[in-house]
């Protein structure tokens, strides 16, 4: 320990550090983490010690794809209620996405419209991405040195007529803007003609909405990246991977040494196709969630690498928007509070341990954004924490959930691992199912 400075140490019997899950004891300063010290370390006087026993002491959670929606759609969800959903999640923090706002993140007057709108209420650390649309080639550059993390775009429609998607042209100019200050550039690959050509019907029957998502729209559209990746040397990152199907080029391209980046979401990890109701549309999303084969394969990704991260990509809506039609009700999976146990629960089953969630859900969304005080428990790095007690059980009930609409797909299921609190530098913001006020800081690209 550095001495005077350490207030704080937080112990248990499991610290999940980047070299093993073992008995330790952290010592906090100042919000950071001065030292993973033995677990049998004294404790100096007029040091508070937190002993968790054998709770399991994870890294906060980073969760770099959320849809806060606030300014404009703030009766979806709102940087109050998303942040503290995370909170009670064991997230501590949180990148914007840049649609579903009114106005959205496309231009440096927009960024700092939810900035200052963002700033009085989050729960927990929170970042913005930008939005790389047609119209706004000129503005990357000016959101990159406003401390955006990286561009959304869209290779397919959103949903939303601010923010259009590019075509393939258009792709190829942001591209190359992007790799020009050396940008990530993150997307939604779903190809158009592929989605155009699928049979559209509308109704209540899943196999219909999931036959109008094709795996085809993915895997050629995450070929395409994969080449302007390739050709301009470009950072490049594959949103919600729903499709097992494009696994195998997307090792051959990093094996090659193209530079992309994969994640995948807990619905897509925990949630099949063939379990989903008929006129259930709190299901839907896009892409779909799809069938058990397609699962084991995407473990199988995670498993080898081929898939970096897992993150949220929690995009709520109002009740009335989740119509029984598949084809019109809003797409979006509400799980900001619930990703941890859901993840958790599958991966216990599959021979996965604390240790590779940890990776998938704190350390590499960290370095996928580049947040280095982020994602390890490990000396330097902010002193943002899960206390996860990894054997109990609860079974969802969406009226107990802090999201601002509790319409959720995981409503009814029993999952393993209760959030017993949540740190963010060193203060405990969360803990059995209350959380405090917003003491959350804005964050920017390298601070």
């Amino acid at each position: 320990m550095s001495g005077a400075d350490v207030k704080l140490i937080l112990r248990s019997t499991r610290v999940v550090t980047p070299d093993g899950t073992r008995p330790a004891a952290v010592a906090v300063a100042d919000g950071r983490i001065d030292a993973v010290l033995p677990y049998g370390t004294e404790v100096p006087a007029g040091v508070r010690l937190e002993d968790f026993g054998d709770d399991v002491l994870l890294p906060g959670l980073v969760d770099t794809h959320v849809h806060v929606n606030d300014p404009g759609r703030t009766e979806w969800e709102g940087f109050f209620t998303a942040t503290r959903a995370a909170a009670a999640g064991g997230i501590t923090t949180l990148l914007d996405m840049p649609l579903n706002s009114l106005p959205p993140t496309t231009t440096v007057g927009h960024l700092r419209t939810k900035q200052q709108v963002a700033a009085p209420k989050v729960h927990i650390d929170t970042g913005f991405w930008g939005g790389a649309i047609p119209s706004n080639v000129k503005d990357l550059r000016p959101l990159y040195e406003a401390g955006v993390f990286g561009f959304k775009c869209f290779l397919s429609p959103s949903g939303v007529e601010e923010f259009p998607e590019l075509d393939q042209e258009q792709l190829a100019r942001s591209v190359a803007e992007i790799a020009g200050f050396g940008g990530l550039l993150i997307v939604h690959a779903e190809d158009p003609r592929h989605l155009a050509s699928a049979p559209q019907r509308s109704g209540p029957a899943y196999a219909d909405f999931l036959a109008s998502r094709p795996r085809d729209a993915e895997n050629t559209a995450i070929e395409g990246l994969i080449a302007h990746a390739g050709r301009l040397n470009a950072r490049v990152h594959v949103l919600h991977l729903s499709s097992g199907d494009a696994l195998p080029m997307i090792a051959a391209a990093k094996q090659e040494g193209v530079r992309i980046t994969v994640e995948s979401c807990p619905h897509f990890l925990t949630l099949t196709a063939e379990e989903v109701p008929d006129g259930a549309t709190e299901f839907k999303c896009c892409p779909p969630i799809r069938e058990a084969a397609n699962q084991d394969a995407l473990w199988e990704g995670l498993a080898d690498g081929t898939i970096d991260c897992i993150v949220s990509d929690h995009s709520p809506c109002t009740t009335d928007l989740k119509t029984p039609d598949f084809a019109s009700a809003w797409g979006g999976i509400s799980s900001l509070q619930l990703g941890l146990p859901a993840i958790w629960t599958e991966a216990r089953k599959r021979g996965h341990s604390l240790d590779d969630v940890a990776r998938w859900m704190s350390a590499a969304p960290a370095e996928l954004a580049g947040l280095t005080r982020k994602g390890a428990i490990e000396a330097g790095r902010d002193a943002d924490f899960a206390v996860l007690a990894p054997d109990d059980t609860f079974t969802v009930d969406p009226a107990e959930l802090f999201h601002r609409n509790q319409v959720t797909a995981y409503a009814g299921r029993t999952l393993h691992g209760v959030v017993k609190s949540t740190w963010l530098r060193g203060e405990r913001i969360a803990a059995d199912g209350t959380v405090a006020g917003p003491t959350g800081r804005l964050l920017e690209r390298n601070q």
